[in-house]
């Protein structure tokens, strides 16, 4: 083997240690943040729940009580989701779950939707848009975050009853109960029947949402 032949080789060996140690250490640091990040994530998702879900509507730990959901067209889902189920002394109490509405003014519409179990039967116990592409300053005033009116819009959805006739979940200008903002009807209306058609797949399918009760 000439010198230039195995001057090369080192050169090539060099590379090769360098490539598989830094696989290595990007393995390690992947492996070491996995946890924090999903604890984060975890955080933030109970931190929304929160907002939607009363603390003292329920008794047990959200965060270790999932079921998972396959697609569902009444809930606009494509690929597989989980939804929380919530339980007071271990009776069902009532689940948090994600819906899309796909058919807002500029594409689906991301929502968290929480629902409780009460003497009349299901209740929408609040909803909350966590993702969007609508018109910033004129369709956004769906998020809380961002809806500087009181009450906010996206608060007339809580203690809805799932008897509500299925006439009534839709927008004033359509005959229904909810109201609208001048300028933006479409993104309303994709909101309105997405929660809507989520309280009535819950009351029909009510035990696919508790750990154990159907599938």
């Amino acid at each position: 083997m000439t010198g230039m032949a195995r001057a090369s080789l080192r050169t090539a060996l060099v590379m090769f240690g360098f490539a598989v140690l830094g696989t290595a250490l990007l393995a390690l640091t992947h492996e070491a943040t996995r946890a924090p990040i999903r604890q984060n994530e975890l955080a933030a998702e109970l931190a929304q729940i929160a907002q939607v879900l009363p603390r003292d509507a329920y008794d047990n730990d959200l965060a270790a009580t999932t079921v998972s959901l396959p697609p569902i067209a009444e809930l606009g889902t494509e690929e597989p989701t989980q939804a929380r189920a919530a339980l007071r002394q271990g009776a069902r109490a009532g689940a948090v779950f994600t819906v899309i509405a796909p058919d807002g003014y500029s594409g689906r519409i991301k929502l968290l939707v929480a629902i409780v179990e009460s003497r009349e039967g299901p209740l929408v116990s609040g909803v909350r848009v966590i993702a969007h592409r609508e018109t910033p300053g004129l369709g956004d005033y769906i998020e809380a975050r961002k809806d500087r009116a009181e009450p906010k819009w996206i608060s007339q959805f809580e203690r809805r009853p799932a008897s509500l006739p299925a006439g009534a979940w839709r927008v004033r200008k359509d005959g229904g109960e909810f109201t609208y903002r001048a300028g933006a009807t479409i993104t309303p209306r994709a909101v309105v029947k997405a929660v809507g058609k989520a309280l009535a797949y819950y009351r029909e399918n009510t035990a696919k949402f508790y750990p154990g009760d159907g599938s």
